[in-house]
Order: structure tokens, then C-alpha cells, then sequence
């Protein structure tokens, strides 16, 4: 990852998160949206951390950055994923990609209240028009949703999706300025993540008996160890660089390739709306990445820089 420049993150990350939405339509219905989280991220952490096993990375961590972990973990990778798969039995996997658009506002708002990050005028102004594009695009599945609740249902959870990954996103961005490994804390945040999810299903009485449809199966694989040890390795990458706010243009861009596939594979009609809405998003993206945008959060350091060495005692 450290050779990797800002631009190969960002094109990683929207050319594995654009195609995953998809993957994860293959998940729902199979088994309950709280059982294929908690087994997604719990083979992604489990090969996270046996990677680092086999490279000799200290994989001994205070309980008090455990705790932190488990706080990245449960809002990150665990019940803001429970929402996206919920969402997606709803409506087409595109519509939810499209609202995770507002991804950078609600980063960069939360970054301001969290750290005190300074937001510029042209990144509250790109957030807003990214917004605006993901309402415009929403706007005509929820108005022909009069009488079946089912879109204003994807769009609960879409709304909870983003709002739980801002929490998780914050969160990783403070374990990056404390210092915490970033292999080892991405391996346990994920075994954290998805535990949380389990409990859940526990609590919820979920049935755990995994179908034998090949299809789900290598979804499932794919969701694990591209959709989310690789990808999330690209975008922590890119948020320890740039900071919570600017990072979450992933967010935006992603939805464009996700909209594709949904044209063509799920049968999602598009309108005039989603052309305009599309086009919005993308201005607020462009508003957001500009040199005025603000900076990362005060006090970070690269996840990626190698912490300084000790002297000798």
C-alpha cells in the first residue's frame, strides 16, 4: 500500500465498492442480512490477522485499544453493513450505493464536531450538491412508492447505513492518530465487527444453516477478501492521507459504476432524474476534491508511516 499513490486508492476502492453492491444481492434472502455480515467480516478479520501471523506482526494489543477497535469495528464494518443489506432487499442495489453520495458530508460535518476540522465553504457547498444529486435520484422511487412502503423501507435503512459508517469512519481516523497498527487494528476491527453482527442474529433468533447455491458462495468470498480486506485496506489508506472528509468521496464516485451494473443486471429503470441526479453528485464531487478542500484532521499522521523507533535504553 505505501507505493500505491492517492489516485490508485481512489480507483481501487470505487472499482471493487462499485461492483459489490451487486455482489451483495446474491447474499439477501439466502440467509437473514445480520448472518451473511457477521460471516463476511468475520472470514475478512480472520485472514487479516492470520496474514499478519505469517508475516511476524505484533498482534498483542492493550485491552484499552481493543476497546477502541471494537468500537471501529461494531459501527464500520458491522451494523452500518447490516443496514446496506437490509436496504438492498428493498430497493436496487444502485439506489443504495447512490445514497452512501453523501458519504463526505456527513464525514467532514462529523470530523468538524468530532476534531474540530476546518470545513471550507466549497466542501460544505460540494457535500450539499452531492446530496441534492442522491435526493434527486431517490426522489422519483420514493414518489411512486405511494401505497408500498418497501422503497421508503431501502431508504431507512440507506439513511442509517451512512449515518452508522460515519460514526465507524470517525472512529478509525482517531485509532489512526493514536498510533494503532493499521493491519492488526483493520484485522480485529473486522472479527469485532462481525461478532457484533452474530450477537445480533443471536438475539434476534436468526437461523445460521448457510445455502449450498454456488452463486452465494463465491459472493460471499468475494465480499470477504476484495470487498472488504482489500478495499477497506485502500480506504483507510486513503483517509489516514487526506483525512475523514475528502476520503469520503469514495462515496460518491462509487455510486456511478454501481448505477451500471444496475442498469444492467438488476432491471433498474432509470428517469430524467437519475441522469441530473448523477450529474450533481459528480459536481459536488469535483467541489469537495478541490485544493481548498479541508485538510485532514489535526494532529494525524499516514497510517502507512512506520511509527519512530525507540532509542536504546
Amino acid at each position: 500500500m505505501q507505493r500505491l499513490k492517492n489516485w490508485h486508492l481512489f480507483a481501487l476502492c470505487v472499482a471493487v465498492w462499485g461492483t459489490t453492491w451487486h455482489a451483495i444481492t446474491y447474499q439477501v434472502g439466502s440467509v437473514a442480512p445480520e448472518v451473511g455480515v457477521a460471516l463476511r467480516f468475520g472470514l475478512a478479520g480472520a485472514f487479516v490477522l492470520a496474514t499478519c501471523s505469517w508475516r511476524g506482526i505484533n498482534l498483542r494489543l492493550p485491552r484499552a485499544d481493543h476497546a477502541r477497535l471494537a468500537l471501529q469495528g461494531i459501527f464500520l464494518y458491522g451494523v452500518s453493513y447490516v443496514c446496506v443489506y437490509h436496504a438492498e432487499r428493498w430497493v436496487p442495489s444502485g439506489l443504495v450505493a447512490v445514497g452512501y453520495s453523501a458519504s463526505p458530508l456527513i464525514a467532514g460535518v462529523g470530523a468538524r464536531v468530532a476534531f474540530g476540522t476546518p470545513l471550507s465553504r466549497r466542501f460544505v457547498a460540494g457535500g450539499a450538491i452531492g446530496l441534492a444529486g442522491v435526493a434527486l435520484i431517490f426522489w422519483p422511487e420514493l414518489a411512486a412508492a405511494e401505497g408500498n412502503d418497501a422503497t421508503l423501507r431501502g431508504a431507512a435503512f440507506t439513511v442509517a447505513a451512512v449515518l452508522l459508517s460515519g460514526v465507524g469512519s470517525l472512529s478509525a481516523s482517531r485509532n489512526s492518530v493514536r498510533g494503532l497498527g493499521f493491519w492488526p487494528g483493520m484485522g480485529f476491527g473486522m472479527l469485532y465487527g462481525g461478532a457484533a453482527c452474530a450477537l445480533i442474529a443471536l438475539a434476534l433468533g436468526r437461523s445460521f444453516a448457510l445455502p449450498v447455491a454456488h452463486s452465494w458462495w463465491l459472493s460471499l468470498a468475494y465480499l470477504a477478501l476484495a470487498g472488504s480486506v482489500l478495499a477497506f485496506a485502500c480506504f483507510l489508506s486513503l483517509q489516514s492521507r487526506l483525512g475523514p472528509g475528502r476520503a469520503g468521496t469514495v462515496g460518491v464516485m462509487t455510486p456511478m459504476l454501481a448505477l451500471l451494473i444496475s442498469l444492467t443486471l438488476e432491471g433498474f429503470e432509470p428517469t430524467w432524474a437519475t441522469l441530473a441526479g448523477a450529474l450533481l453528485a459528480l459536481l459536488g464531487n469535483w467541489c469537495i476534491l478541490s485544493p481548498t478542500a479541508p485538510p485532514k484532521i489535526a494532529g494525524s499522521s499516514p497510517l502507512l508511516q512506520k511509527p519512530p523507533r525507540k532509542p536504546p535504553s
